[in-house]
């Protein structure tokens, strides 16, 4: 059974870090794309970051290229997302969820529950 959970979330003001995890299980982990995607309060969800099987490529939205980095540790069947220079519109749930390939392009098929971030003064 594929499972996916998601760590790390918290309250930080502008400006803080935040370093979230994503625990892996059923599945090997080092052939699939992994990607995050977060849902701000009311909105839809938007795509953050990507990173392939063996962590040498890695793609970011736009509204986060910069300020954070996504990595993944396969002995550990980890991902992670390191969130710095946050800004309050960060605020959200963040999900890491599984893609059906090795390329990033083949649709998400299982995501995780998620963790809160809030960024707040």
């Amino acid at each position: 059974e594929v499972q996916l959970v998601e760590s790390g979330g918290g309250s930080v003001q502008p400006g803080g870090s935040l370093r979230l995890s994503c625990a892996t299980s059923g599945f090997t982990f080092s052939n699939y794309y992994m990607h995050w995607v977060r849902q701000a309060p009311g909105k839809g969800l938007e795509w953050v970051s990507g990173i392939n099987g063996q962590g040498t490529n890695t793609y970011y939205a736009d509204s986060v290229k910069g300020r954070f980095t996504i990595s993944r540790d396969t002995a550990k069947n980890t991902l992670y997302l390191q969130l710095n220079s946050l800004i309050t519109e960060d605020s959200g749930m963040y999900y890491c969820a599984k893609d059906r390939g090795t390329w990033g392009t083949d649709g998400l098929d299982y995501w995780g529950k998620g963790t809160l971030v809030t960024i707040s003064s």
